[in-house]
């Protein structure tokens, strides 16, 4: 079988360099008068068209700007982060792969790459709760512990828990069942928790089925944004949170805090937001030293983002009244907010259908002939910004897969409202390019409204301000048509290439055997 390649320069770059300072902050500097010079004319009283629909306007933007600011104040914080030596003395590193429906096929290369790790007394522990006869027999295969539990209560987060009554190492490492480490993951992570109130140490998450696989070709370019210059800034800022998988604990550091709060569906969202309100810090590796697999269809996808959404909002009211120092308050404010501009994209679909229907529009009619040589600067140099802090890895389809998918924030949101209690879904790893048009229903929907709108309009009028509209209806549907296609062309979803095979790891040769070069010039080779 074909073996999933290395991360290359080109795909790990935003992850690994930060982009050239003086070029950020005079782009940061550029956006923030565009941005002002936007809102100086959105905000006069006599702009306002229909008050109930500029009223919805404004609040997006405002929204919308307060994450912006956000950003660029990350991006300004980002900076190479700093080189830690190994440990001289032998450390015992517990190793938790907790599993629950995974294949063998999937988790082998884990378990088989983790026993390779290099740096420390490694003890690798498989935690099936699943309770899968194939898993025992894979454990036993490779010399690792096997580890079930009677009550299967608290999704991950309790296997975990009940994982740590059993083990006594000094560090622990946790690794989803489908993020493959690097032999070297451990020396590269250790020296940081020389500093005796270091909690954790994150690690990049690296989609290693990006290249034969839209859907997670676009999940990894948005993950490569968030683990590139955002998660750099806010290591720079105190506030990188543990991100569930690739990430090493002091394990009294998890002790003080009762370990993995199973209380959450983003267990690791609150985990670090109660060790860092216990006064610990985190640390960031900015190393692709795991190789994972993204969801590979839209049901996944949704699936996850999902888990996200609900938890990061749940947590929103926590963060906002933390005992923390405000730089790293604010920081988990922002990223839990994140997960409400799903509304600001319903807002924008939304204006120019009112508008073709009814006439009516949150910008004066005066005005409306000015919008765009105010919105435009602001729009694109926000654009850019991003662009930048991606280094280019940042894609349309990324973008178009998250515009499509504002419903999921939608969902979330009310669920927490409603206080309606989620459950953990693991995250398929086996999409069979199955035809999904479930998954993608509201943006369906959507796309036939827009559609339907737009012709409706052109057959009553064709003047300069229906032109303008219509306009916009179609770009929408450009870009929720390309975030949901892959649910509706399943051919497009099926895998050219088969995953690695039992017992080899994604880091291997074709003989199976690890490499030691460094994948982007930054990994040592082992003496």
């Amino acid at each position: 079988m074909t073996l999933a390649p290395a991360p290359t320069a080109a795909t790990t770059a935003a992850v690994l360099h930060p982009p050239n300072r003086r070029r950020v902050q005079l782009l940061v500097a550029l956006a923030l008068t565009a941005s002002a010079w936007y809102f100086s004319w959105l905000l006069v009283p006599g702009r306002i068209g229909n008050p109930w629909l500029y009223g919805l306007l404004v609040v997006a933007e405002v929204f919308n700007v307060v994450q912006a600011l956000g950003f660029w104040w990350t991006l300004l914080h980002d900076r190479p982060s700093r080189r830690a030596v190994p440990p001289a003395r032998w450390t015992t590193v517990d190793v938790l792969v907790p599993r629950y429906d995974e294949p063998a096929s999937v988790v082998e290369p884990v378990v088989a790459a983790a026993t390779a790790l290099r740096g420390a007394d490694v003890r690798v522990h498989l935690l099936d709760d699943g309770d899968d006869p194939a898993m025992a027999a894979l454990a036993a295969r490779h010399g690792v512990h096997y580890v079930t539990r009677a009550e299967h209560a608290g999704a991950k987060a309790g296997n975990i828990n009940h994982a740590l009554g059993l083990v006594d190492g000094e560090l622990v490492l946790v690794l989803d069942c489908d993020h493959v480490p690097h032999p070297e993951l451990l020396r590269r992570t250790m020296g940081h928790l020389a500093d005796e109130r270091v909690a954790f140490v994150q690690t990049p998450q690296y989609y290693a089925n990006a290249d034969r696989n839209p859907v997670a070709a676009a999940a990894w370019s948005q993950q490569a944004l968030f683990f590139g210059s955002i998660a750099r800034g806010k290591a720079d800022l105190g506030a990188m949170f543990c991100c569930g998988t690739n990430v090493l604990f002091r394990r009294s550091a998890l002790d003080d805090v009762g370990g993995f709060p199973q209380d959450s569906v983003t267990e690791d969202f609150e985990l670090s937001l109660r060790l860092h309100q216990r006064g610990w810090r985190s640390e960031y590796v900015p190393e692709v030293l795991v190789q994972g697999l993204g969801p590979e269809d839209m049901s996944a996808y949704v699936g996850q983002q999902l888990r996200w959404a609900r938890g990061c909002l749940s947590a929103l009211g926590r963060g906002l009244t933390a005992r923390l120092p405000w730089r790293t308050r604010l920081q988990y404010v922002l990223s839990s907010m994140y997960f409400l501009s799903g509304w600001t994209v319903l807002v924008y679909v939304s204006l120019p259908i009112v508008r073709i229907l009814t006439g009516e529009q949150a910008v004066a009619a005066a005005s409306a002939d000015s919008f765009l040589l105010h919105f435009a600067p602001y729009f694109v140099l926000s654009i850019a910004t991003v662009a930048v802090g991606g280094a280019g890895t940042y894609a349309f389809s990324a973008f178009a897969l998250a515009s499509a998918s504002c419903w999921i924030h939608v969902v979330a949101s009310l669920q927490v409202l409603t206080r309606r209690k989620g459950r953990f879904v693991v995250t398929p790893k086996d999409g069979a390019g199955l035809w999904q048009p479930l998954s993608v229903w509201p943006g369906l929907l959507l796309c036939l409204a827009l559609l339907g709108t737009a012709g409706w309009g052109l057959a009553q009028s064709r003047d300069a301000g229906m032109l303008n509209n219509v306009a916009f209806c179609l770009l929408h549907v450009l870009v929720i048509g390309t975030g949901i296609s892959w649910a509706l062309r399943p051919s497009f979803l099926e895998r050219r290439a088969a995953t690695v095979a039992p017992g080899e790891s994604r880091w291997g040769s074709s003989d199976g055997r690890p490499h030691d070069e460094d994948v982007v010039g930054r990994l040592v080779p082992a003496p």
